[in-house]
């Protein structure tokens, strides 16, 4: 069972701030989806074959193919010509503004 502190600790560690309301909210849905998994926990699944990939069922006419790309190396960007894109650098890493503050 997920406990308000539970709530608390999981929301510091995602840097959100939750009102009382959501705070709420989301004890109340945790403990839902942890209700839940409890009961499909209870279904005897022993005569049900275990799945290693679901992708194969979701191609045209069950093949995969039209999915996924072949995973085949490729040249990557230049850093320099990537660089030139970003407002700021300094020549290695682009610059961005810090946004998380803590």
């Amino acid at each position: 069972m997920v406990t308000e502190k539970d709530v608390s600790y999981v929301a510091d560690l995602a840097y959100l701030e939750l009102t009382d309301d959501e705070r709420a909210r989301m004890l109340k849905d945790l403990n839902s989806i942890l209700d839940y998994i409890d009961r499909l926990n209870q279904l005897d699944t022993s005569a049900v074959e275990p799945m290693a990939q679901v992708a194969s069922h979701y191609g045209t006419r069950h093949d995969a193919s039209g999915i996924m790309r072949p995973d085949k190396p490729a040249p990557s960007l230049p850093r320099d010509e990537a660089l030139r894109n970003s407002p700021v650098s300094n020549g290695v890493f682009f610059k961005v503004p810090k946004v998380i503050e803590r």
